[in-house]
């Protein structure tokens, strides 16, 4: 059923696609509800339900005749939505909150409306080139030459995998040139402190992770990289990260890059969370080697204000990630003799959704220095939060912040005083802040994105640690 009036016993074939008041009605009540979203002047935090909790209240919504738009509307709106966090709430500070613009938010709705498919020129010229003007001016942002190019993908983890089997690809074809065998295993160096995705992505390629230990500074130092690189054959790419996800400190990005290019070795840089404060100058100094990147990524559902899903996966020499990535079928085989700039071909992927295109709106409708003005107040909230903390007896920074995250603890409690604490928050739909750890000690976190996440929001939170 599309609406809540009895259909034919026998379901025509083009109910679901015909221009009717039913196909109508479900459209209406979906950007209804949308548009309400969207719009929220206070936004719920909500929280998950128990699994048995939760669908003795959803009840059975799949059934042989449907439930109808409006029921299932309702259903969602009363009792799916709810059970889930709202990661937009402004005092939604755990993980790497997501704060899209309402720009981008109504966009996404138009991508999925104009059934655009994304993964080839030939089909969806249009969205690649908005695309691709945003992937242009990032790339210029991060110092990459003209030329360098690439595709948003799902998210971190993929554009870090996709990145790292470009770098593999490369490795193997330059010691073939070289009729050199490469060692029976291949390796990836990185920091300690690596997102968990780029060991993810080691054990979908099967191949090693070589984690160097960080410095007191919670960086990753070039020095440690150029004796891990000489220590270990095999090694075909090293990982900078730029912008932790626990701290959001940046690895000392110049000197691993030069480590990295004294040896012949592709630098892949993970600035899914962090490299969005590039374009904020004061910021600039602390990213000093980006430019040299091989291979970067950059999400955009974090700090750039869009919508769920997207990473920016971008390539010094988008030709090698061709020669790693294009699929080739008969009859795919078009696609390739017609291409101009196919996104399935620079990633591990192929049917591919158009991203992009929220925040190529949001972008057009903004302009590149509200960006850079609501990145700054991420940056701005996080160093006065932590004055405050510095100020409060019970209270201690574990390290100050260097991009939009806050680590402290509250002094004398345990783990389980945290998690209470928090538990306590949510019940209160006020925040929702979980403990995390540094060193096996339990710590909490502040991690800054939407300009809704005010000093004062933070401030309240903090209040209750009293």
């Amino acid at each position: 059923m599309l609406a809540d009036t009895p259909g034919d016993a026998t379901p025509r074939p083009d109910a679901m696609h015909e221009i009717s008041d039913g196909t109508r009605d479900v459209v209406d009540r979906v950007l209804r509800y949308a548009r309400d979203r969207a719009l929220y002047e206070r936004v719920p935090l909500d929280r998950a339900l128990p699994p048995d909790e939760l669908a003795a209240r959803a009840g059975a919504a799949i059934t042989p005749e449907g439930i109808g738009a409006e029921r299932a509307t309702t259903l969602f709106a009363d009792v799916l939505a709810p059970a889930c966090l709202s990661t937009d709430h402004p005092g939604y500070v755990s993980f790497i909150p997501s704060a899209p613009s309402k720009a981008a938010i109504a966009f996404d709705l138009v991508v999925s409306a104009s059934a655009i498919y994304g993964g080839s020129w030939m089909e969806g010229a249009g969205a690649v080139h908005a695309e691709n003007e945003v992937l242009h001016w990032l790339a210029g942002e991060f110092g990459l030459p003209e030329g360098a190019g690439g595709a948003f993908v799902q998210g971190g983890t993929i554009g870090n995998l996709s990145a790292l089997v470009a770098a593999r690809d490369a490795y193997r074809r330059h010691r073939a040139a070289m009729d050199d065998a490469a060692p029976v295993r291949l390796a990836v160096v990185c920091s300690a402190e690596a997102h968990s995705s780029i060991a993810s992505a080691a054990a979908v390629m099967d191949v090693d992770v070589i984690g160097v230990p960080t410095g007191a500074d919670g960086r990753l130092h070039g020095d440690d990289v150029a004796a891990a690189l000489d220590a270990h054959p095999g090694v075909f790419a090293v990982v900078a990260t730029a912008g932790t996800t626990n701290f959001g400190i940046v690895d000392d990005v110049a000197g691993i890059a030069r480590a990295a290019k004294d040896r012949g070795v592709w630098l892949h840089v993970d600035g899914a969370y962090g490299l969005a404060a590039m374009l904020v100058d004061e910021l600039r100094p602390a990213f000093e080697g980006v430019e040299l990147a091989d291979s970067l990524v950059v999400d955009p559902h974090k700090w750039l204000f869009a919508p769920f899903d997207a990473c920016a996966l971008l390539y010094r020499d988008p030709a090698g990630a061709r020669l790693a990535h294009t699929q080739h079928a008969e009859y795919l085989d078009t696609l390739t003799e017609s291409a101009d700039w196919n996104p399935s071909d620079l990633a591990v992927q192929l049917t591919r959704r158009s991203r992009g295109l929220p925040l190529w709106f949001s972008l057009a409708t903004h302009g590149t220095e509200q960006y850079r003005a609501t990145i700054r107040h991420g940056i701005d909230a996080a160093a006065a939060i932590a004055e405050t903390i510095e100020h409060r007896p019970h209270l201690s920074l574990v390290r100050p912040p260097q991009l939009s995250v806050v680590v402290f603890r509250r002094e004398g409690w345990t783990l389980a005083d945290y998690q209470r604490w928090s538990d306590r928050l949510l019940d209160e739909q006020r925040a929702f802040c979980v403990p995390s750890s540094h060193a096996g000690e339990p710590v909490l976190r502040f991690a800054i994105i939407s300009p809704l996440t005010t000093v004062d929001v933070l401030t309240d939170i903090l209040d209750t640690l009293d």
